[in-house]
């Protein structure tokens, strides 16, 4: 019995720095870590140990033989990245190998995957004192900064969220069906209660406190705001009444406190997903889920009151492009085919999407939809058929505009012949998020990004940015990890070097100012 990872895998390598044998792959120091679409166990040389399994925060490895029905694909997908020829060839060249596979050497024993030498990045002097960081945002990207500073210096971390709850996009960007990856909230919690850090809820950085004002606080501050809003789609209509941003819809069915409970009316038996990310698959999944099965998640009580009262039948999902280009993860798409009720379907209007399907190899998005019937769409007729819920894939159509003078009534899309007309009573806007700009920093309105120079806010020092806000919005939770240790590496270089200026005023004095300003 080996173990195998699966769908809620967060990629943050915790499980690879607890293996003895060094049988799970692609790791941070190689090449492909973050650009796989979830980490992999080698059967071959797992010695079923289970300490990865105990490490995973986000319950996503599981021994094989407790896999369930829908979870049985993942022995498969573990084991083929290991492959010498995911096409099934029996050659040996590095050409046809895999990552992990092509720098191993001959296998000798259950652990024929070579360590590597160790890296020793920081080099801290024996008398580096204990700093004073101010971080604003508690999601993923902000703990695993407060996490490194914590378990790797003597630091004293102030935590600072514009909202009244912590845990970020893990608290409102998860789905509540995902409970696994809503853990990842627990290990995150942990440092919050660590005795060397003060963390203020309900503090807006511009409205009680300014940027300048933190940081004559702190010996330096990192910002770790996220993307707040959406991308713009630039059609007629996105604005109008019916048609709502998937950001809003998230941030609905998880309670987020500034949307309002009414914000969704979910009275259309069809709905329009302009977006086939993994956030579109989420708004999917939730509309067409039988909301009992949501009834014991965090899922906000006055949403899961309007989905027991929904008319919703059908969910289409748009996208731009082919199958074998979609947005979504395999693991995220796989996980629909195991919905109890609901049908999947591939609108078949052009013939390359199914030649994309037929064509694609084992390991290609497309070959995901393989199993998953095809056929042409008639628009005209009612959504769904009677008793049943499903949710249809329409691939290389892009939307021109939301229709409807007081409501949603259409999403007009090109592709095939031309233009079309898909009727439906709700537009969810799901292509990306967006940073916005932040009070006392600079902006980049092309990218929605603070510039910086490995973390460090471009025209000084002491200001730092991690996650989406550096980066844009790409990555999942464990990506934030290598984000962090990248800008708090930068932090830590600049404080040998006597770089960050030195702050004006105390954690007392600070805590008072809070207090002073949030009456």
């Amino acid at each position: 019995m080996a173990f195998a990872i699966t769908q809620t895998c967060c990629n943050d390598a915790t499980c690879v720095s607890v293996c003895p044998v060094n049988c799970i792959h692609p790791t941070p120091e190689e090449r492909a870590f973050g650009s796989t679409e979830m980490l992999h166990i080698d059967p071959r040389s797992c010695i079923d140990c289970g300490a990865c399994a105990d490490a995973c925060p986000a319950d996503a490895i599981l021994p094989v033989d407790r896999l369930s029905e829908g979870q049985r694909v993942y022995e498969r997908i573990n084991a083929a990245y290991f492959e010498y020829d995911h096409n099934g060839a029996d050659d040996d060249s590095d050409a046809t190998r895999s990552p992990a596979a092509a720098a191993a050497p001959e296998r000798t024993g259950p652990n024929f995957h070579a360590w590597g030498e160790p890296v020793f990045d920081r080099v801290l002097p024996a008398d580096f004192g204990a700093l004073r960081v101010a971080i604003v945002g508690t999601g993923p990207a902000g703990m695993y900064a407060a996490r490194d500073l914590l378990l790797h210096t003597r630091a004293e971390v102030t935590l600072i969220d514009r909202l009244p709850a912590a845990g970020g996009l893990v608290r409102y960007g998860v789905a509540p069906d995902h409970p696994g990856t809503r853990k990842v909230g627990e290990t995150f919690a942990r440092f919050r209660a660590h005795p060397r850090v003060r963390t203020y809820l309900g503090v807006d950085v511009g409205s009680h406190v300014t940027a300048e004002e933190i940081a004559a606080h702190h010996d330096a501050v990192i910002y770790a705001v996220g993307a707040a809003t959406d991308r713009r789609l630039g059609i007629p209509g996105e604005d109008g009444p019916g048609s709502v941003s998937a950001t809003t819809f998230v941030a609905w069915y998880n309670g987020h406190p500034e949307v309002a409970a009414d914000a969704v009316r979910l009275t259309a038996e069809r709905v329009v997903v302009i977006g086939n990310g993994n956030v579109a698959l989420d708004v999917a999944r939730i509309l067409v889920s039988d909301p009992e099965s949501l009834s014991g998640t965090e899922i906000a009580g006055h949403a899961l009151a309007e989905l027991r009262r929904s008319r919703v039948r059908e969910v289409v999902l748009l996208g731009r492009r082919g199958p074998q280009d979609a947005a979504y993860t395999r693991p995220e798409s796989l996980a629909l085919q195991h919905l109890p009720g609901v049908d999947l379907l591939v609108d078949d209007h052009d013939p390359r999407i199914g030649a994309a399907i037929d064509g694609a190899g084992p390991g290609d998005k497309a070959a995901v939809l393989r199993p998953v019937a095809r056929e042409a769409v008639d628009w005209s007729l009612p959504p769904a058929p009677a008793g049943r819920r499903r949710i249809v894939f329409r691939f290389l159509s892009a939307p021109v505009a939301v229709r409807g003078a007081e409501g949603t009534r259409a999403v007009r899309v090109t592709g095939g012949a031309g233009e079309l007309d898909i009727p439906a009573g709700l537009a969810l806007r799901a292509v990306g998020y967006r940073g916005v700009a932040q009070a006392g920093l600079p902006f980049d309105e092309v990218t929605g990004t603070v510039p910086h120079q490995r973390g460090r806010v471009a025209g000084g020092t002491g200001t730092y940015v991690v996650g989406w806000i550096k980066r844009g919005p790409s990555g999942g939770i464990g990506a934030n990890r290598a984000c962090a240790a990248e800008t708090v590496g930068t932090l830590l270089a600049d404080a040998v070097a006597g770089a960050l200026p030195a702050p004006a005023g105390g954690t007392r004095e600070f805590r008072r100012l809070v207090r002073r300003r949030r009456r």
